[in-house]
Parts: structure tokens; sequence; C-alpha cells
């Protein structure tokens, strides 16, 4: 009786855990980033520019930012999180990259 006690334990955290890892953080996210494409659509169409495509940033990657038109935040954890930027090129250009970055890790105020 213990031991399915012990092991069905064990299957609740492994599950828990399956879940929180593509959940929360990582569900908030696509949903910023989905609001953030919709936003930059629209001012694409108001800048007469085409949409950004959103790439994945390489290490090594030629970045020509002039301006930079939108960020979306990672999620203050202390761990890696995604982020992403919307920007314009030297040629006019608006570009969208992912990339990922150490997330916020210190306590304030204390």
């Amino acid at each position: 009786m213990r031991f399915i006690n012990v092991l069905g334990c064990v299957g609740l955290l492994a599950m828990s855990s399956n879940v929180l890892a593509e959940g929360g953080g990582d569900k908030a996210f696509e949903r910023m980033m989905s609001a953030n494409v919709k936003a930059m659509e629209q001012y694409a169409v108001s800048q007469g520019k085409r949409a950004p495509v959103v790439k994945e940033y390489e290490y090594g990657m030629k970045v020509d930012v002039v301006k930079v038109v939108s960020v979306v935040r990672p999620e203050k954890l202390c761990a890696v999180v995604p982020a992403a930027m919307t920007y314009e090129d030297s040629q006019g250009q608006l570009n969208t990259i992912k990339y990922t970055v150490a997330g916020e890790c210190r306590k304030r105020g204390g």
C-alpha cells in the first residue's frame, strides 16, 4: 500500500512539473507576443510598411537597429525567459526578433 502511495505521489509531481513547464510564463509570453504581432501589423499599416516577420535570434546574427518600436518584456522570474523586440532597420523595414534573457533574480526592498 505504501508503495502505491509513493508511486502516486511521484506521478502527481511529474505531471504538475510538466504542466508548470509548459504553462504559466510560456503561455503569458505567447499571449503578449500575439498582442504585439497584432499591434505591429497595425503600426506597419499606419507607417505604410509591411508587417514584420518574427525571427528567432541566433548567436552572431547581425541586427541593424535604427529605432526600437516595441519590446515584449520578460516575466520577472529568476530563470532564463523569452523576450522579443520589434525595430526599424537602416532601410526602413520592420523586423521582430525573439531571444532569451536572464530573468530578474534580486528581491527589492529588503
